[in-house]
């Protein structure tokens, strides 16, 4: 209090401590000087002037992923009010991989929260919260002008239809009234002008009410045979002018097509032709946006081939032994690491341009979640053990189940791995993960009757366990020779445990 007294009756004290150095600053002071009679009005004064009033710390909506365009705010985790420190958690976003947390980058209070939780589609930039220092008014902030709240994502509206040009058309024949139109094929409609015969003279049997060639012929036959007569010419009626028939009119076709059928109502059965319309969540519409992109842009090759797990299986068992639990998937994963070590070309991307070797082995391992698929990445996996591998698969598994995943623990990847012989699925083909150049989707193993020879060369049935690979690549980097030696090498390695150490 008698700190602010004197600086309001000491204006040459005031200026420089505040920095005011203009005209327009220096009469504002000497106005604050002579505005302050006492104590009480010049502390009133000091605090309540918009001129020494800061302006407050926007928070705004992260880029917390490369391909992340909006955020949805799952929850917030401070409240108006509460008092903040750089590095704590204010609120938990969604974005387009997972539920990420975004922290504080200053200290202060939070003042306001612009956009509620459980708000969607908060376009990148958009400002979501605001903080103050220490010490200010925090209730009596006000959203800046230039920055509010982002609209609701609406609807896209339909452009009204431009007019189209006026295009002189050929009289058509006009159908009499009362007599059925008939879809014609093209073989059809020439049999029944050579012969001077009407699709009204007999049935339509091809799909959708299509007059087909077969039914002209039959007409053709009853013609012959005196069953049918030929159609009397229609005298031609006199031309007037008459008012152009409306685009609906015009455009109507002379069948019946299925309309799309209307979105049912929350909260009542669905009635007959009706759909329900389901939400998609960020992740699954980013997801669909890669794929398409993928399999539209990326030519895809394909290569499989056949392993055998029985020294797998055989490891895998004498581990357990010492208390060492590893899963098929883990071999396989550090088989496609050592492979790749051993044929770095094939551990490449495409970058627009040109392919591009990439320095460090990272496995992308796909995970399917409630909120869909998403490949965490197995860092440098030829480096690291079975054990390693094992353990860095189940931890982050989990907090891709549970949307808890880093930003840097899903980007990047040089080359992917889906398995699907958990679902009890023995071949299939994966889509690429741009940019990276290969996929090598995996199957359940399987016993199968082999024909093989004994030590004397006796023929006899043993059983195999065998696993389907298939191999997805990016024919600009990966050719199909390339791709086969890469499997050779893989089934080479998986089948031989002994390498992987």
């Amino acid at each position: 209090m008698a700190a602010s007294w004197r600086l309001g009756c000491d204006p040459q004290l005031l200026r420089c401590l505040l920095g005011f150095g203009s005209r327009r600053s220096s009469e504002l002071v000497k106005g604050a000087a002579r505005w302050s009679v006492g104590r009480g009005a010049s502390w009133r004064w000091f605090h309540s002037t918009q001129w020494l009033r800061a302006d407050p710390i926007k928070i705004l909506m992260p880029s917390l992923s490369p391909t992340m365009e909006e955020g949805n705010i799952v929850k917030w985790l401070k409240k108006e009010g509460e008092a903040v420190s750089a590095g704590d958690a204010l609120c938990e976003i969604e974005t387009d991989k997972a539920v990420v947390t975004l922290d504080a980058s200053d200290d202060g209070i939070l003042a306001r929260i612009v956009v509620a939780e459980g708000s969607k589609n908060i376009r990148l930039g958009s400002l979501i919260g605001l903080l103050v220092e220490e010490g200010e008014d925090w209730k009596h902030v006000e959203i800046p002008k230039d920055v509010g709240p982002p609209p609701p994502a609406a609807k896209p509206s339909v452009p009204p239809p431009s007019p189209e040009p006026q295009i002189s058309t050929p009289v058509k024949k006009e159908h009499a009234p009362g007599k059925l139109q008939f879809r014609l094929s093209p073989a059809a409609r020439n049999i029944l002008e050579k012969h001077a015969l009407d699709a009204n003279q007999g049935t339509a049997t091809g799909p959708r009410g299509i007059f087909t060639k077969e039914d002209a012929l039959k007409l053709v036959q009853l013609k012959q045979t005196g069953k049918i007569t030929e159609p009397r010419p229609t005298p031609a009626l006199p031309t007037t002018p008459t008012a152009p028939l409306p685009p609906q009119a015009a455009a109507t076709p002379s069948y019946p097509r299925p309309m799309i059928p209307p979105v049912s109502t929350p909260g009542q059965p669905n009635v007959e032709g009706t759909f329900t319309e389901i939400p998609a969540s960020n992740i699954r519409r980013v997801i669909a946006k890669r794929l398409t992109e993928s399999k539209s842009t990326i030519p895809h090759a394909y290569a499989t081939t056949d392993c055998d797990l029985g020294a797998v299986l055989k490891a895998r068992q004498n581990l357990v032994k010492d208390d060492i639990k590893v899963s098929v998937n883990d071999f396989i994963i550090k088989a496609a690491a050592v492979t790749l070590k051993q044929m770095p070309s094939v551990n490449a991307s495409w970058d627009g341009e040109g392919a591009k070797q990439l320095p460090c082995i990272d496995i992308s391992v796909a995970v399917a979640t409630d909120r869909g698929l998403i490949t965490p990445v197995i860092k440098d996996a030829a480096a690291k053990g079975l054990q390693e591998i094992a353990d860095s698969v189940k931890a982050l598994s989990k907090k891709a189940r549970d949307g808890k995943l880093l930003p840097e623990e899903y980007q990047g990847g040089s080359f992917s791995i889906s398995n699907l012989g958990m679902f009890g699925i023995d071949e299939f083909t994966a889509v690429i993960n741009p940019p990276q150049a290969c996929i090598l989707a995996v199957g359940r193993f399987r016993p199968v009757l082999k024909l093989t020879q004994d030590e004397e060369g006796n023929a006899q049935l043993q059983q195999r366990q065998l696993i389907t690979v298939t191999m997805s690549s990016d024919s600009r980097v990966v050719d199909d020779e390339l791709a086969t030696r890469f499997l050779e090498s893989f089934k080479a390695n998986l089948e031989n445990p002994l390498r992987l150490a």
